[in-house]
């Protein structure tokens, strides 16, 4: 028998500066059995940091031809197209064919990942960013990590200070290019 998804729900308290987005959020998130502990925690912060109307996560491994975070206008048109790991170089030509913005959230090696995409046909590859978020923050939210979870999430300055009760983690996340 196979083993179904675990549900998780973060309320984030999202004060991003950078973007002047204030909102408090409820996120439910399914985590499917083959997805480790640190993709999920990027796929919640890359969801925090591209907030806007009309995002939504993917139905994710059963919808396999899908982002799995996407932003849509409200007629429907994809606006943002959010993979996170490390998609291939005809996935990433698909994304930049099918929506205006690009985003890669990586949360393993972002060398090898970009080395095996430079020189491959990508649409648009010059305009696709590559997210590369903090992997000592990513860990230490990965060692923290409930079912339920209640924290204050501020961005300045590209800089991540995550308040999880009197504790407070930090990271950076930095934008990358695909070279040609």
């Amino acid at each position: 028998m196979a083993l179904g998804a675990t549900m998780y729900v973060f309320e984030v308290r999202l004060a991003n500066a950078d973007r002047g987005v204030y909102e408090t959020l409820t996120i439910r998130v399914a985590r499917h059995p083959s997805e480790t502990a640190e993709y999920l925690v990027t796929r919640l912060l890359a969801y925090c940091l591209e907030y806007t109307e009309g995002i939504a996560f993917s139905k994710g491994l059963s919808d396999p031809n899908e982002p799995a975070i996407s932003v849509r206008d409200l007629t429907g048109a994809l606006k943002s197209w959010i993979e996170v790991g490390a998609p291939d170089a005809a996935r990433l030509h698909k994304a930049a064919k099918a929506a205006p913005d690009v985003a890669v959230y990586v949360h393993r090696d972002v060398e090898q990942l970009l080395a095996r995409l430079a020189g491959e046909r990508i649409h648009r590859a010059g305009t696709l960013r590559i997210e590369v978020v903090d992997r000592e923050l990513l860990a230490a939210l990965v060692a923290r990590l409930e079912r339920r979870m209640d924290f204050d999430l501020a961005v300045s300055e590209r800089t991540l200070y995550l308040s999880l009760g009197e504790e407070t983690l930090s990271g950076v996340v930095t934008e990358r290019r695909i070279e040609g």
